[in-house]
């Protein structure tokens, strides 16, 4: 079964969407005609990019900020500069449209199962265990916009060419400096009346001098975009192509030659096998069973220009086979059974009474 790459791409901090769903129960009754259907899970990997773009802002005055500030670090000319900084990967079960199942039971018998909303299965008897898996969040960005409009004065805009107004730019430094500083030394004629009014009064010469410094320095701000892949494993797969990235422009489309490939392997380690008696047969399906998976396993490797990102066995429902319980456990009058089974895989994680 052909499933198709999901891929989103997003500006912001928010993480994977959890795996905690609002759980249905049904029970057997006339108006189902005592009849439980559910799905079993198909496994995709959820696969989570960070990239940090960096943004570089010239200052109108950079080409002064050795003579009057005797700064050389500065930012010269404007740039965008991208890196993958992270890759995290989470598997998930949805509902496999091509693995429904049904329950018959008979009118007074009391099972229940629990599904979530698109009919995935996840217990019977009993309520079922929701692990929520997402990648980690993502820090939020550095921003180094600065607004230097409240400190444009009327000299400096008056000032008649860009030396000049990089003159007077350098004095308002300096005249700001000595003002924190002799604040700092108490060499004020008046003190502020509190703590919280000097503070106040310290930030607001601390975010003057930045304004007008950011005048010969430039700026460099630092946002992280998020993209966002449904990769869907169903058997080996060698270096395919997700998409490109390229270092100025970002993620770009897989046919856009300007970036450099971002690659995803698939190697089945695993396959979900049949159970076998003593004798090496297999043990048949009970009729009318509880089905479930034996899942199979697959290593992913995600990397980029020769250097892995990451590389993670994960447990694969569709590399398994279906298996089954037999559904008369779960309707004994003395002890019925019980089941949790795994949402991302169909596994059976644990039979009791």
């Amino acid at each position: 079964m052909k499933r198709k790459l999901f891929i989103s791409l997003v500006c912001c901090a928010l993480p994977l969407l959890s795996a905690a769903q609002d759980m249905v129960k049904l029970v057997p009754d006339k108006f189902n005609e005592y009849a439980l259907n559910y799905y079993l899970p198909y496994t995709v990997a959820d696969i989570e990019f960070v990239a940090t773009k960096t943004v570089c802002k010239a200052g109108p005055y950079y080409k002064y900020a050795k003579k009057y500030l005797g700064v050389t670090d500065i930012v010269t000319e404007d740039s965008e500069t991208w890196t993958i900084e992270s890759v995290c990967m989470v598997p998930r079960g949805i509902a496999d449209t091509g693995n429904r199942y049904q329950l018959t039971f008979k009118s007074g018998q009391t099972p229940y199962i629990y599904v979530n909303p698109e009919g995935l299965i996840y217990s019977i008897n009993t309520e079922p265990e929701v692990v929520a898996t997402a990648c980690p969040p993502v820090s939020s960005d550095e921003s180094g916009e600065i607004d230097v409009s409240r400190v444009l004065s009327e000299e400096l805009l008056m000032s008649g060419s860009i030396a000049k107004m990089a003159e007077v730019a350098a004095k308002q430094i300096y005249r700001i400096r000595e003002s924190r500083l002799d604040l700092l030394t108490g060499d004020v004629d008046k003190m502020p009346a509190d703590g919280a009014s000097f503070k106040l009064i310290i930030a607001q010469l601390d975010e003057q001098e930045a304004a007008l410094t950011a005048l010969f320095l430039g700026t460099k701000s630092v946002e992280r975009v998020v993209k966002r892949i449904e990769y869907c494993p169903e058997g080996d797969v060698e270096n395919e192509i997700l998409f490109r990235f390229s270092d100025f422009l970002g993620f770009v489309d897989a046919d856009d030659l300007s970036g450099a490939p971002v690659n995803i392997a698939v190697t089945v380690t695993e396959k979900g096998e049949y159970p076998v008696d003593s004798k090496g047969n297999v043990v048949e399906l009970p009729k009318k069973a509880l089905a479930y998976t034996l899942p199979g396993k697959a290593v992913i490797t995600i990397s980029y220009e020769g250097k892995t990102y990451a590389e993670e066995e994960l447990p694969i429902a569709q590399l398994g086979v279906v298996y089954g319980l037999d559904a008369t456990w779960f309707v004994d009058k003395k002890a019925p059974a019980n089941a949790v089974f795994d949402a991302t895989t169909g596994a059976l994680l644990r039979l009791g009474r």
